[in-house]
C-alpha cells in the first residue's frame, strides 16, 4: 500500500488576525490542538507538524508528530509546504491540513485519505457544494511542482493547473470554516454558545 503522510502547515505569521491565532481558544482548546486532534495518525505514514512556535513544536512533540522548525515563515507558504514534504520522506502522498479550521472533524480527514487511496493518480480534497476547501492531498507525481513554488503560491496554484485530475469529498460546510480574524472567531464563539 502507498504510504500517505500529512503535513500540518502551522507556520502563518497571522497577519489579519492580530497575533498568534493558533493559541486562541474555542471551546476550551487552542486552535491548533483541535486541528492536531483531528489528525488520525494511524492512517498516516508519518506526520509533520511545520510551525515557526516553539509552544507548536512542544504540542506536536506530545502528539508523537514530527515538530519541523520554520525559521522563515516570511518566506511564504511555499516554504512550510517545501520543509513539510522533506520531512515526509517517500511518501506516495501527501495531505496538507491549514491549522485554522477549528471545526474538521477526525472523520472527515480519516475519509479523505481512504477518498484518495481509492484513486492514487488524483489529487483529493474535502469540499462543500462543490467548492473546495481544505485539506487536500497529492500524489507524489505532483511533488516537484510543489517544491517549485515560491513565496505565497501554494498548493491552490498546482490544483488549477490540474482541474481534471481533481475529486471531491463532500462534508458539511462548518467543518471547512477558517478562521482568519477575531471576528471570525468570535462568530464561532457564538454559534457554539
Amino acid at each position: 500500500m502507498l504510504k500517505l503522510g500529512c503535513v500540518v502547515m502551522a507556520a502563518g505569521n497571522a497577519r489579519r488576525f492580530g497575533d498568534n491565532k493558533l493559541a486562541a481558544q474555542l471551546g476550551g482548546r487552542s486552535l491548533i490542538r483541535r486541528t492536531l486532534e483531528a489528525v488520525p495518525a494511524d492512517l498516516f505514514d508519518a506526520v509533520a507538524v511545520v510551525t515557526q512556535y516553539p509552544e507548536v513544536m512542544d504540542l506536536a512533540e506530545d502528539f508523537r508528530f514530527s515538530a519541523v522548525c520554520n525559521r522563515h515563515p516570511d518566506y511564504g507558504i511555499s516554504h512550510t509546504i517545501a520543509l513539510g514534504l522533506t520531512a515526509l520522506g517517500d511518501c506516495g502522498g501527501a495531505m496538507f491540513l491549514v491549522s485554522d479550521q477549528p471545526l474538521l472533524k477526525r472523520e472527515s480527514v480519516a475519509a479523505l485519505a481512504r477518498f484518495w487511496r481509492e484513486q492514487p493518480d488524483k489529487l483529493a480534497a474535502l469540499a462543500h457544494g462543490g467548492v473546495r476547501g481544505n485539506p487536500c492531498v497529492f500524489p507524489a507525481r505532483f511533488f516537484p511542482e510543489l517544491l517549485e513554488l515560491t513565496e505565497d503560491h501554494g498548493g491552490n496554484t498546482v490544483i488549477r493547473r490540474h482541474q481534471g485530475d481533481l475529486r471531491l469529498l463532500e462534508v458539511p460546510e462548518e467543518e471547512l470554516t477558517d478562521v482568519d480574524t477575531p471576528q471570525a472567531l468570535a462568530r464561532l464563539k457564538e454559534e457554539m454558545a
